[in-house]
């Protein structure tokens, strides 16, 4: 299994600046991210950042930093620029691994990866795991994903997806109702899990095209991708990935289950 792991680092956070250089346990959370991705099967673990707070600390490290732009509008930009500078073919792989996800399990980048490499015609591949809560369900926040038989991705939605008729339909009534006391039986919601592996010509193909309307519509990145016909393949995560850290009291919490 051959594949590279890169790691976006935006110093420029909204709602927590610096935070890839938050300290957690003695170490700023690059650190950990970048720890975690070399137990994984990756070949190469790279972090890409516009800043050179984060470069000095990272190779400081260890790690192999590649410096990009600073106006790129997401992280699969960011990533593309980094595949262009270091000329990497078409057909390889590449694992995007989020900078403030310091307790990413390396089964699942290795899953992800091996998910791609194993489906020859997808250009992207992602992980999903199951919801067992109404709340999590009608929570805009939480991203649902639903596939077909051959673990396509049909669509990702804010939205409560599948819609279950007999059981959500009171919810949407006029004047609203309350949610359900418990999910319908034999339906399956899945949450999507925001790591991903990308084929690099996808990569050069995705920076090219506008946003989609779906996109804008659901703020969903992915869905430019399948807006322009591309296969994403969805996997039921083999491990539950810890919450990433957006917040402050997301950042204490990591503290504390490292402490």
């Amino acid at each position: 299994m051959s594949f590279t792991v890169i790691i976006p680092a935006r110093f420029a956070s909204t709602r927590l600046p610096g935070k890839p250089l938050k300290d957690i346990a003695g170490k700023p959370m690059i650190q950990h991210v970048y720890e975690q991705a070399k137990k994984s099967a990756a070949r190469e673990v790279i972090v890409a950042t516009d800043d050179e707070r984060i470069k000095t600390i990272a190779e400081g490290f260890g790690a192999r930093v590649c410096m990009t732009k600073a106006d790129h509008e997401s992280g699969t930009d960011r990533l593309q620029e980094v595949v262009a500078q270091l000329g990497y073919g078409d057909d390889e792989v590449i694992v995007n691994v989020q900078g403030d996800e310091p307790l990413i399990p390396p089964s699942n980048i290795n899953q992800v990866a091996e998910l791609l490499l194993n489906s020859p015609n997808a250009g992207i591949a992602t992980l999903s795991e199951r919801i067992d809560n109404v709340a999590d369900v009608f929570d805009p926040n939480a991203v649902k994903v639903v596939s077909n038989a051959t673990n396509s991705a049909l669509y990702f939605s804010r939205s409560p997806l599948p819609w279950a008729r007999d059981d959500f339909n009171a919810v949407a009534g006029e004047g609203g109702g309350e949610l359900p006391d418990q999910l319908p039986a034999g339906v399956d919601f899945q949450r999507h899990i925001g790591i991903y592996g990308y084929r690099v010509g996808l990569l050069h193909q995705f920076v090219t095209w506008p946003p989609a309307p779906l996109e804008l519509a659901e703020s969903l990145e992915q869905l430019r991708a399948m807006w322009n016909g591309v296969d994403i393949k969805v996997a039921q995560a083999v491990e539950t990935p810890p919450a990433g850290v957006d917040t402050e009291a997301d950042l204490e919490r990591v503290r504390a289950l490292l402490a």
